[in-house]
């Protein structure tokens, strides 16, 4: 069997990418199904939803770099003469469903893998891809946007392959022609006109990519999220120090499947007293006030508010309360954080220094989230890593008199 196409057939490589790229699909898709169906209520029950997702998302960034290769193949080579010239309707319906396919095997995939890149945690996409792609921030707005383009994209090409699959088998069956045969072998074929392209078919393919967007768009896949739990009105605490908001934030992370996944609150609220003059043991006193639904963590925010993890419905803040003293080249505040219904003692030395009236304030600190109760169903650590890191930047000045 020749490698390269004639007029007449399909050469071997064609063939090889068809099949290769049918059999991807038709795993792709179920896969996908099955793993969004999963629970995650346990370790055991987030690792296997993990491993499908994973992949899941592997098995589509190798669909990517099929179809690259396939349609640069197709390019190259001579598009075999449609054995029904005559049947303009049906020959511009094939060629529209052609493009389809090869411009959702690259759209399907690429939004996806966007989607992942922009976010962070959970199933990360195995060796040799990345996880991260050049000119895509991590970003919840992009990823939130890409997310609903794979599942856009996604029904446009298993409905172009329903069609793909159902025009193969009628020309198979009803019509008794060679179209499925040239596929499949090298059948014997009368002398064929060559292949003419329809101008008309990349055009009603933009259409139809486009109405698919436009029916996304009014079924609301493109608005916000919808909040798992309402984000507290925290209020203004009175406080000698004034936080600068744009400069300020209270950052965490933790491992997840070997993955660090990065996440902050938006919302916070501290009453701070603070004496430069005051002995080093008096220095002063913290209290800071977190809205907990305020929390972004990439891919796994919903699932971090939910019952078995900070349960935001039911503990809205988190109150972190410590007294301020002064030891060597550094500051140390001592006191309770509590999150949900769990009171901790804790410590945490940060930096502190001035320019001027400005005080800038850093530290960060270690948690073990089982202290809290957070994540207790995740007893395995290589699924949820115990320890949290909480990283605090604060710029403020004082208030006014």
């Amino acid at each position: 069997m020749p490698l390269a196409n004639t007029t007449q057939h399909y050469g071997s490589l064609t063939k090889t990418f068809h099949w290769l790229t049918a059999a991807l699909i038709i795993t792709l898709i179920p896969l996908g199904i099955i793993a969004n169906q999963l629970p995650y209520d346990t370790s055991e029950e987030l690792a296997r939803k993990a491993f499908l997702f994973s992949l899941h998302k592997t098995l589509g960034v190798t669909v990517f770099f099929v179809a690259l290769a396939r349609i640069g193949w197709a390019i190259s080579q001579p598009k075999p003469a449609e054995l029904h010239p005559d049947r303009k309707l049906e020959t511009l319906a094939a060629q529209t469903a052609h493009w389809l396919l090869y411009g959702s095997l690259l759209l399907v995939p690429l939004s996806g893998w966007i989607h992942h890149a922009a976010t962070t945690g959970f199933a990360p996409i195995w060796w040799p891809f990345g996880q991260n792609l050049p000119f895509v921030p991590k970003d919840n707005d992009l990823a939130h946007t890409f997310a609903s383009l794979h599942i856009i994209f996604e029904r446009v090409l298993a409905a172009t392959l329903l069609l793909h699959i159902a025009g193969a088998l009628k020309h198979h069956f009803i019509d008794k022609d060679q179209t499925l045969r040239r596929m499949l072998s090298t059948p014997k074929l009368p002398e064929l006109a060559a292949h003419q392209s329809k101008a008309a078919a990349p055009v009603l393919a933009l259409g139809a990519w486009a109405a698919a967007l436009a029916i996304g768009a009014s079924i609301g896949l493109f608005a916000a999220k919808d909040i798992v739990a309402a984000v507290p009105q925290l209020q203004e605490a009175p406080s000698d120090w004034v936080i600068v908001t744009e400069s300020s934030r209270i950052g965490i992370a933790t491992t997840q499947f070997g993955a660090t996944v990065e996440g902050e609150f938006a919302q916070w609220t501290t009453e701070i007293k603070y004496d430069r003059d005051a002995p080093p043991e008096e220095k002063g006193s913290v209290r800071t006030t977190i809205a907990i639904p305020s929390l972004t963590l990439g891919a796994v925010t919903d699932q971090a508010m939910g019952f078995d993890y900070f349960n935001a419905p039911e503990f809205p803040t988190a109150v972190f309360e410590a007294d301020i003293a002064e030891g060597g080249d550094s500051h140390i505040a001592t006191g309770t954080l509590t999150i949900k219904d769990k009171t901790v003692p804790i410590t945490m030395p940060f930096d502190l220094g001035f320019e001027g009236d400005t005080a800038f304030m850093s530290g960060t600190i270690t948690l073990d989230r089982r202290e809290y109760g957070i994540g207790d169903n995740m007893t395995d650590e290589a699924s949820l890593a115990f320890p949290v890191t909480v990283t605090i930047n604060i710029e403020a000045n004082p208030a006014e008199p």
